[in-house]
């Protein structure tokens, strides 16, 4: 067995390496060069130099959509704003939040005091008269805000609080953080905090209220969708440091850059599409990432993506796209809105769930319908109405694993069997 093992492992290690580091292909890192986007920078040193001279800074909301280098930028700027404050005796401190993850507003208070808390820790194991950690819950939110203020008093120091995905405290109904937030400064003596939100909503700012907007939006910056010629020079620079020399066919990086412009210009797709074409090349022990590779990778990625969609939808649409994926299933000639309705009604009350009202289980369908989980046209049926003929985008084993995997439905097999004269 040991002479097996070796000789399997020294086979791998002969092939033809495809990589030098994959890592420089992952949205984790940070690059020292951040191309085409020099305006956006320009704007947010210009907003971020006024800590470096003792000033509070304003707070700023950055947007735009998904991949176009705004969270990289911002991390980026950070550091180099920490790293000066240091050079000019000006404390700086940045604490960055995800609000997909921390999306309450006693979560973002309690997670601020003990990252500062710790802050202060590491630069002095034995620093006295520091406040208790905040436990997670259980402390009434009064409490936690005034530990948070204790804890940012006990130096001179700007604080920079960076939420990732703001607008997910909507969806969470935590928005009311952000006017805790952006009025701190009007209790606090030594320190100045500013806010810094990240958005892939355009559309994020309107929903907030009108006391959060005046404060939240003193300055906002607007990253654009790279365009194609872009993107394909982004993926240039990351290909020199990822692979080996040689291993990219020509057309490679063109691809990929066509099918991210085509996706809205998102850059951080077009680098795991270049990364998982070059992963495919290397399982099949090829010499040479080609343009078969990221054709095969691109349905992969849109393929997880999809399912990572369905994970992620409430509980009445999963039940809404079960049933139409039952009817699939069952080789419906026609899918229905009327057939879709009657399914789900029996799945939620076989599984003792709500029943929503025919008209809001047809928004749902519109709503999967603008995911491209589903195509949902609507057929007029002259004096008996209007009804929405289903099509299904997704694979029908892949989806029902994707659903299952988050809830469990039971009964499946009796709902399908009793409709089945009605699906023939």
């Amino acid at each position: 067995m040991k002479k097996e093992s070796g000789g399997l492992f020294e086979k791998l290690l002969e092939t033809q390496q495809i990589f030098k580091n994959r890592e420089y292909l992952r949205p984790t890192y940070i690059p020292d060069n951040l191309p085409h986007r020099e305006e956006q920078i320009d704007q947010l040193a210009r907003i971020w130099v006024a800590p470096l001279r003792g000033e509070t800074p304003s707070n700023v909301f950055v947007y735009g959509k998904a991949g176009t280098g705004k969270t990289a930028t911002v991390k980026y700027l950070m550091n180099e704003l920490e790293k000066t404050g240091d050079e000019v005796s000006r404390k700086i401190e940045v604490i960055h939040l995800n609000c997909e993850v921390v999306n309450t507003k006693y979560r973002i208070l309690a997670t601020l005091a003990n990252e500062l808390r710790g802050k202060i820790q590491e630069k002095d194991p034995d620093a006295e008269d520091l406040p208790d950690q905040v436990p997670m819950t259980g402390w009434p939110t009064d409490q936690v805000y005034s530990v948070l203020l204790e804890i940012l008093e006990l130096e001179e120091q700007i604080v920079i609080i960076l939420l990732d995905e703001i607008d997910k405290l909507i969806s969470k109904g935590a928005d009311d953080v952000l006017y805790v937030l952006t009025r701190i400064n009007s209790d606090l003596a030594n320190t100045k905090t500013a806010v810094v939100g990240i958005s892939n909503d355009l559309n994020f700012v309107p929903q907030l209220d009108p006391r959060v907007v005046s404060s939240l939006g003193e300055e906002e910056v607007l990253f654009p969708p790279y365009n194609a010629p872009q993107i394909e020079d982004i993926l240039k620079k990351r290909a020199e440091m990822s692979f080996e020399e040689g291993v990219l066919d020509d057309a490679v990086i063109r691809l990929c850059a066509a099918h991210a412009a085509r996706g809205h210009g998102d850059a951080r797709q077009a680098l795991d599409l270049l990364r998982n074409a070059g992963e495919l090349a290397e399982q099949e022990r090829a010499t040479k990432v080609t343009t078969k590779h990221v054709t095969k990778a691109f349905h992969k990625v849109e393929r997880d993506k999809m399912e990572e969609a369905i994970r992620t939808l409430p509980e009445q649409s999963k039940l809404v796209l079960l049933s139409a994926l039952l009817l699939q299933e069952r080789k419906a000639r026609k899918i229905g809105t009327g057939d879709v309705y009657d399914v789900y009604s029996a799945l939620c009350r076989q599984n003792g769930l709500e029943v929503l009202t025919r008209r809001r289980v047809s928004g749902l369908i519109s709503e999967l319908d603008m995911m491209g989980v589903l195509n949902a046209r609507v057929i007029s049926k002259g004096r008996y109405g209007r009804t929405k003929e289903i099509e299904l985008n997704v694979e029908s084993i892949q989806a029902r694993a994707a659903i299952e995997d988050e809830m469990y439905v039971k009964d499946l097999n009796s709902i399908t069997s009793s409709k089945q004269e009605k699906l023939g």
